[in-house]
């Protein structure tokens, strides 16, 4: 591609210098990055001769929505017409380039919204093109027009001319009537990738013979926030800034960016509930000119590429702020994702808030205060201590355990049904006798299914590992259990041992939120003890034959032949089923 200006020698500007973006303003098709789904279209028509009379460019600033204009413009114009692409040296291609031929206009509606100028347009389109084959009105933020010229548009819009195209371009399409809408074939442009704006820049860098390094042009192209037009105007104060070769520190300097050692820095003392910490950095960087919005900016998308990473490592290539280097490693294997994702929920309020504020220092802090709040007690520096504490709990739980073995087992040998088997209860220490709440289970009972509790059980082993990993205290009071009954929104688990069901609920939130991970589904659970859990069910299988004594109600109660073989052989209390 041919540049539209002088360029660059390195380390000085000469006179008669332009900007990156205009130098290298797109003049044909395939150089307008990232809107393949629109060019192509255009393309097509051009060589179908079956274009429109009107079309709305509509998308965020510098995707090149009026670029797409003027080149489409030269294309069905182009003495070589029709072709893919304008030629670029007719006198057709080269007049509209320079604007030097009248048939083809720029209108800026931002200065020329009032009714008169539209109207002057609608007198001018009845009359032929003097230069080529079709006058073109293009008409950039089209959304400015007032009401007025917009009514004054609209016939014309309706029933234009043969040899007349419009082009209207907008970055805010819902100001648009939806009457001038309906009128015009509609392209949306979308914001261009971060890869795509990189392989952009590095051709233009290597026709202008600069030197930029790769994670520079990764931080230029974030900071454009999907317009290519911004991220060439960064990347040319990034050179004016840079010496010899255009490092990230230079880029950081220019957007008021925080380096990728920062970030990781201040999300590991938040994490480590490092609060002094975490508020003197923050005073730092704002000191030291940093924008606040972007620092916020740079800190969601760092946690979500971190989010992304631990989900899979394979997602590499769509990591948008974060270098994969020892501190990135380290984080990610460090750092829990449900925090992760509520620092992501509160640095997107503390975003949206800034907006409106002349103090953002003091929201950010505030948000810092809130994440740090939220990180689990459990931290890498504390990782020895609380070892030590959970064998020390896991050392009593089989204490516990032990203890009552023995006291189930000492009146074994002369027991008798009895009424009150409430003894062994008593032992086991008043503050951790359990209340069964039979009410809510009968409830679960009444709804519950084996389609359920298969599905419960189909994920159990799953679910106990990964508990396992994200919490071992709560692994260690489920260990011992297994579901029973389940309906749609609630499973109940049979605990081998009373005490591990209050223990469990102590973990309640942390349980439930990785059975509604692993079910994908909302799901409470209810811990019964193994004894009255039998109890229970023999009650309620009594009561269903009861009301149906013609056994259909008993179907989903049936049991594994095999299972009522060995219930009848070894007992309730010896008998475990595993899946």
């Amino acid at each position: 591609m041919q540049k539209n200006g002088t360029g660059k020698q390195r380390g000085f500007y000469k006179m008669a210098y332009q900007a990156l973006y205009r130098v290298w303003r797109p003049k044909n098709f395939e150089d307008v990055v990232g809107q393949t789904h629109i060019t192509r279209t255009l393309q097509n028509a051009i060589m179908q001769d079956k274009f429109s009379h009107a079309y709305l460019f509509s998308g965020p600033r510098g995707t090149g929505k009026t670029s797409a204009a003027k080149i489409f413009a030269k294309a069905i114009n182009c003495e070589k017409a029709p072709a893919l692409e304008p030629c670029n040296a007719c006198s057709a291609c080269l007049g509209i380039q320079d604007g030097s031929i009248s048939d083809v206009m720029e209108i800026d509606a931002a200065s020329n919204n009032g009714v008169e100028q539209i109207r002057d347009i609608r007198d001018k389109v009845k009359y032929a093109p003097s230069s080529v084959k079709y006058k073109v009105y293009i008409i950039d933020e089209v959304h400015m027009l007032s009401i007025g010229a917009f009514n004054a548009l609209l016939k014309t819009l309706e029933e234009p001319p043969k040899h007349v195209v419009f082009i209207l371009a907008t970055t805010e399409p819902h100001k648009i009537p939806l009457t001038i809408i309906s009128r015009c074939q509609r392209f949306d442009f979308k914001r261009i990738s971060q890869l795509s704006m990189v392989n952009r820049m590095q051709t233009i860098l290597n026709q202008e013979e600069i030197e930029v390094s790769p994670e520079a042009l990764g931080v230029v192209a974030l900071a454009a926030e999907g317009g290519m037009r911004d991220a060439l105007s960064l990347l040319d104060q990034a050179i004016s800034y840079s010496e010899e070769r255009v490092e990230v520190e230079d880029v950081l300097a220019v957007t008021g960016s925080v380096s990728q050692k920062e970030l990781a820095e201040i999300i590991d003392v938040m994490y480590q509930q490092n609060v002094q910490q975490g508020l003197l950095q923050v005073d730092q960087l704002i000191q030291d000119g940093k924008d606040p919005s972007r620092f916020v900016y740079d800190l969601i998308y760092y946690l979500r590429d971190c989010l992304l990473y631990q989900a899979s490592p394979e997602l590499e290539d769509i990591l948008e702020r974060a270098i994969v280097d020892d501190h990135f490693l380290e984080l990610t294997k460090k750092v829990d994702a449900a925090w992760i994702q509520r620092a992501i929920q509160e640095l997107n309020l503390c975003l949206q808030e800034i907006k409106w504020t002349t103090s953002p220092k003091v929201f950010i802090e505030v948000a810092i205060l809130k994440i740090s709040d939220s990180a689990p007690k459990v931290v890498a520096d504390h990782a020895q201590s609380d070892d030590k504490k959970l064998l020390q709990l896991e050392e009593k739980l089989h204490q516990l355990e032990s203890k009552l073995e023995n006291i189930k087992a000492a009146p074994a040998q002369d027991a008798r049904p009895s009424s009150s088997p409430a003894p062994k209860r008593q032992n086991t220490g008043g503050k951790n006798t359990y209340k069964v709440p039979y009410e809510r289970i009968r409830q679960v009972l009444a709804d519950a299914s084996k389609e359920h509790l298969k599905e419960v059980q189909g994920q159990w082993a799953n679910f106990k590992d990964a508990l396992k990993m994200k919490n071992r205290p709560a692994h260690a009071t489920i260990q011992n259990s297994q579901p029973s009954a389940a309906s749609s929104q609630a499973v109940i688990l049979s605990f081998k041992y009373e005490i591990h069901c209050s223990l469990a609920l102590e973990h309640q939130q942390t349980i439930e939120l990785l059975l509604a991970e692993m079910l994908n589904k909302e799901i409470r659970f209810i811990p019964i003890p193994e004894e009255n859990w039998l109890k229970l069910r023999e009650e309620y299988i009594k009561k269903q034959r009861q009301e149906d004594p013609d056994g259909e109600a008993d179907e989903e109660e049936e049991e594994d032949p095999l299972v009522s073989e060995a219930r009848k052989l070894v007992g309730e209390e010896l008998l475990e089923i595993q899946d």
